[in-house]
């Protein structure tokens, strides 16, 4: 039931959650769906540590009424075992019977796995090692505390059911998923993300075209004019708002479409359509102390110029719909032309390339502090990742992930094709 004045509705019906609320101030739909829909009584919070030190922190436990039980003031990038191992133990202590997070990225994350190894008796890293699953895991309990997201980026990790958390003794990114697992109501809040720095706020939405991008390219059987539907109405949503965004930076009519433009493409890609290299190789970067929207500003425009290159018509094709999407809108078109590219000759790594260097985001390795010494581990890593065999051209060797690496690596050694 919705609170007064506030939309509240499933994101991906008939899927039994998550619902979403907007249309309030997210400390008054945090307490009333705490009370009314989930009648807890003792709340932990996981708050990024940027938003721990504002009033928007103290406005949500002042709405809470005493219900605080806990706080947890920041989760290092990409969700160090470490750091999850504390909060799980601070939960199990608190005897919380609901988690917030206020924030994006790693406390997403972290939440998620925090819940899927209350569930399982998690302790030690010993055992967080043993939990790391798919889907298809048998014996893995299913998380039981509720969570609620209060996100401030549009990375939509909220919206999934897996989690990636690193392991600090060989800096692997972890994958854990559970078909229950993840955020039981996410709250939509314009004006708060406005205190996102735009460095995070751009980039994440970069992130989701990636969703929207890969998901269109995928070559999954499961991908159809349903999925394409989902991805192509959350590319719309996201590309030209982002753009105005960039320009008027308070535009919350703006802000709230890239949002549900995250929630469109995030129900495509929980329809089952996998993602590919760009996704996959960009788990794998975060924990090099790259943000999670950078990874995809880097790597998608590489991606789909590797894919383009190396493919036959059969994957150059859906490429073609990315395309027609960005070069129906006139804000997009604008960009593009202003930047030399012309329709019949750019293909989507230039076009979504484009975008990237509009919005002002790093476009290569170099940019975010990564150096050529670190490829071959970073390629190791990523072939571990679950999604690199899922890319339109299966990855599965080290030479073509660093085939990748070399258009993106920007030093002087590199003759960039973008």
């Amino acid at each position: 039931m919705a609170a007064e004045g506030e939309s509240y509705r499933l994101a991906f019906p008939p899927r039994a959650k998550p619902h979403l609320s907007y249309g309030i101030p997210f400390p008054a739909a945090c307490a009333y769906h705490v009370t009314n829909t989930f009648k807890a009584s003792k709340v932990y919070i996981i708050v990024s540590n940027s938003i721990g030190k504002t009033s928007n922190f103290t406005d949500l436990k002042g709405a809470l009424e005493g219900k605080v039980v806990g706080v947890r003031k920041g989760i290092k990038p990409h969700t160090p075992w470490g750091d999850v191992l504390e909060i799980i133990h601070e939960v199990r202590e608190s005897k919380a019977d609901i988690i917030i997070t206020l924030g994006a990225g790693s406390l997403t994350d972290g939440a998620k796995v925090v819940a899927l190894a209350l569930a399982n008796n998690v302790s030690t890293t010993e055992d967080l090692g043993k939990l790391p699953v798919d889907v298809k895991t048998p014996g893995v309990k299913a998380p039981k505390i509720p969570i609620i997201n209060i996100p401030t980026s549009l990375s939509g990790g909220e919206y999934s059911p897996f989690a990636g958390a690193t392991d600090t003794r060989n800096n692997h990114k972890a994958g854990f998923a559970h078909p229950e697992m993840g955020a039981d109501l996410i709250i939509l809040d314009p004006t708060l993300s406005i205190t996102t720095p735009a460095q995070i706020w751009l980039s994440t939405g970069i992130r989701a075209v990636d969703h929207c991008v890969e998901g269109l390219c995928s070559l999954h059987p499961k991908a159809g004019d349903e999925t394409d539907k989902g991805f192509s109405d959350g590319l719309k949503l996201l590309v030209p708002n982002l753009l105005i965004t960039k320009k008027e930076w308070e535009n919350e009519d703006a802000r709230l479409k890239e949002m549900l433009g995250v929630v469109e493409a995030m129900k495509a890609l929980g329809d089952g359509i996998p993602m590919g290299g760009s996704h996959g190789i960009g788990h794998q970067l975060g924990p090099l102390g790259v943000g999670h929207g950078e990874t995809s500003c880097i790597l998608l425009p590489a991606v789909l110029k590797y894919n383009f290159l190396h493919g036959d018509e059969k994957v150059r094709k859906p490429q073609q719909k990315v395309l027609d999407i960005l070069w129906a809108e006139e804000s997009v078109i604008e960009v593009l032309k202003s930047r030399g590219l012309e329709k019949d000759k750019a293909d989507a790594g230039d076009v979504v390339g484009a975008i990237v260097a509009e919005l002002g985001m790093p476009r290569s390795l170099k940019d975010v502090g990564v150096d050529r010494m670190q490829l071959g581990a970073l390629a190791d890593n990523s072939l571990k990742d679950w999604w690199l065999p899922t890319n339109p051209i299966p990855l599965t060797k080290r030479e073509q992930v660093l085939e990748i690496l070399e258009i993106v690596v920007g030093d002087e050694e590199t003759k960039s094709i973008l």
